[in-house]
């Protein structure tokens, strides 16, 4: 890897490589990179993964064996972008499979308590129409959903 650009490192409890193979399974535009495994030295067990490089749709993530310290909170999540409403039920439901729990207006986490949000295009801009009555139809229509219905959310601001 090169040093321009950012990677983002994910701490999990034991299951970096399991998440990393996970995700490369769901992303169409995605590969496994480095396995580093604990040396004699540690920290842990030699031969124990301590860390696994992997990219999703051109974005390039670390996992990190770091112990249960810390979790994933809401606080931090991932946008996926989606050209229509197939591609949000498959990363939808890819997501969410083994564990993972629904949330609102688009968001979710997976098994591993990664939160994500599953965007639709069209969202943002019905969302933040300069029409407020729109809008706000738009608006109210996401509030209500947990996964987007991007139809019944453009029926909502088409006022339909």
């Amino acid at each position: 890897m090169s040093g321009k650009g950012f990677t983002t490192c994910l701490w999990f409890d034991g299951k970096a490589e399991e998440a990393a193979h996970h995700y490369v399974s769901i992303f169409k535009d995605a590969a496994l990179g480095k396995v580093v495994r604990t040396g004699p030295a540690g920290p842990g067990p030699a031969g124990e993964v301590l860390t696994v490089e992997f990219e999703l749709n051109g974005q390039r993530f670390v996992g990190l064996n770091g112990g249960p310290q810390f979790t994933f909170d809401e606080a931090i999540s991932f946008q996926i972008h989606c050209a229509d409403q197939d591609e949000v039920d498959y990363y939808w439901d890819r997501l969410i499979e083994g564990g993972g729990a629904e949330s609102e207006c688009g968001w979710l986490k997976d098994k591993y308590g990664v939160s994500w949000q599953v965007v639709p295009d069209g969202l943002v801009e019905m969302i933040g129409d300069a029409d407020q009555e729109r809008s706000a139809r738009a608006m109210r229509a996401m509030l209500s959903m947990q996964k987007i219905d991007i139809a019944a959310v453009k029926k909502a601001f088409d006022g339909a």
